[in-house]
Formats: structure tokens, C-alpha cells, sequence
């Protein structure tokens, strides 16, 4: 039997503020295998960006588990969680989160920094990644010089190269308008098409509705759950 690529129970989490514990996450649950496209709902405050940033190994949370593709994450070392991070996730952020001198080509280039390949095994996941973006023709152009959509592009790109287990959208569409929006969805829909499972954060239905599943989080908790 395949293992689930992520697998979270029981995650609880609180942030201190000032004198008290805020609660963010009330014993959280999500099973979700491979090639699932999952939208996560909630208002601002409900918890979905925390939960995604536990999935990321890039917080941890007080008590629960969680394993990514079978392993124990909660159970690593910050240097493994970054060596998690840099070979199973993919993250694309709702500010774009690139470079502002650094050319296409170069942003896409930044997550193997810190890796070993050969360089030109770099350079032709590098050259795929922006063709499958459809930006083969702006990779020596800067951010300044690329339209909102086209810089969410790029983030794409630049979260496919490393072929990650699992890509993690945040309100990937927040600063775009309606017709860059449905680009960036339809952009998603063909990766998942292509077998990419992806976790996508956002407040909009529109926008969860390109999604194969989706469950919406209040205070917390998950409050429908279409798994």
C-alpha cells in the first residue's frame, strides 16, 4: 500500500501574546495521497496559513504528528527539515517572493543553491520548469520587467524545478486580478493533471473550486471536509 504523501493528526498549535496562549489550531486531521489537488478555506485568522507552514516544515506545532511521505517530521532536526524542504516541498507564495536582480533563469535557479547535481542537470530542469510556465522567452528578463501573472510564473517555475513531492500554494492568486487569476488556476489544474499533488490556501471559493477536494477551517478546525 502506497503511503500518503502527507499525513497530520492530531496537530495543535498556539502562539503566546503577551501574558496568554492564542490557540491557532485545535487538533487538526488531513490525510491526503498522492496527485490530490486539496484547497483549504477560511477566513483570515481561521488557521489555514499556520497549518500550511506545519506541511511546510517551515514552523512546527506543540503536539500531534506528522509525516511526509512516510516521514516523521516532528522527529528531524532543522538541518533535515531544510533538506526536506529543499527536496519534497514546493512553495508559492501570494508576493512572489523573487529576486529583483536576479533574471528569470536565475530565480527559477535559487533552490538549488544548497544541492549537489551537476550543473547541466541543473540548467535543463531549470529550462523545463520555465518552458512548462510558458516563459522560454523572458528568462533573462527581471521581475520589474513581468506582469503580475507572469511573476506568479515564475514562482511556479521555480517550485517545479526540483520535482517536489508536494506543492504548497498560499493565496497564490492574492495579488492578481480575475483574468491573471484563472491563468494561474488553469496553470495549476495541468500540473495536477500531470499528477502533482498540491495543497492550495485561499479565502475565495472561485478560487477552491479548481480543486479536486476542499475543506473549509473556522477557529482552527476543519468544518466541511469534501475527502
Amino acid at each position: 500500500m502506497n503511503l500518503p504523501v502527507v499525513d497530520v493528526s492530531g496537530i495543535v498549535k498556539s502562539y503566546q501574546m503577551e501574558t496568554h496562549q492564542v490557540p491557532v489550531l485545535r487538533a487538526v486531521d488531513l490525510r491526503l495521497e498522492k496527485g490530490t489537488f486539496f484547497a483549504v478555506m477560511g477566513a483570515s485568522g481561521s488557521g489555514k496559513s499556520t497549518l500550511l507552514n506545519i506541511i511546510g516544515c517551515l514552523d512546527r506545532p506543540d503536539s500531534g504528528s506528522y509525516r511526509l511521505d512516510g516521514i516523521d517530521v516532528l522527529r528531524s532536526s532543522d538541518n533535515e527539515l531544510s533538506r526536506l524542504r529543499s527536496r519534497y516541498l514546493g512553495f508559492v507564495f501570494q508576493t512572489f517572493n523573487l529576486i529583483s536582480t536576479l533574471t528569470v533563469k536565475e530565480n527559477v535557479e535559487l533552490p538549488f543553491l544548497y544541492r549537489t547535481e551537476h550543473r547541466d542537470d541543473i540548467c535543463q530542469r531549470v529550462d523545463a520548469a520555465i518552458a512548462q510556465v510558458g516563459l522560454s522567452e523572458r528568462v533573462n528578463h527581471r521581475p520589474f520587467e513581468l506582469s503580475g501573472g507572469e511573476m506568479q510564473r515564475v514562482a511556479i517555475a521555480r517550485a517545479l524545478a526540483t520535482d517536489p513531492k508536494l506543492i504548497l500554494a498560499d493565496e497564490p492568486t492574492g495579488n492578481l486580478d480575475s483574468q491573471m487569476s484563472r491563468e494561474i488556476m488553469e496553470l495549476f489544474k495541468r500540473l495536477h493533471a500531470q499528477g502533482r499533488t498540491i495543497i492550495l490556501v485561499t479565502h475565495d471559493p472561485q478560487i477552491a473550486a479548481y480543486a479536486d477536494a476542499c475543506a473549509t477551517m473556522y477557529d482552527g478546525r476543519f468544518i466541511h471536509d469534501d475527502l
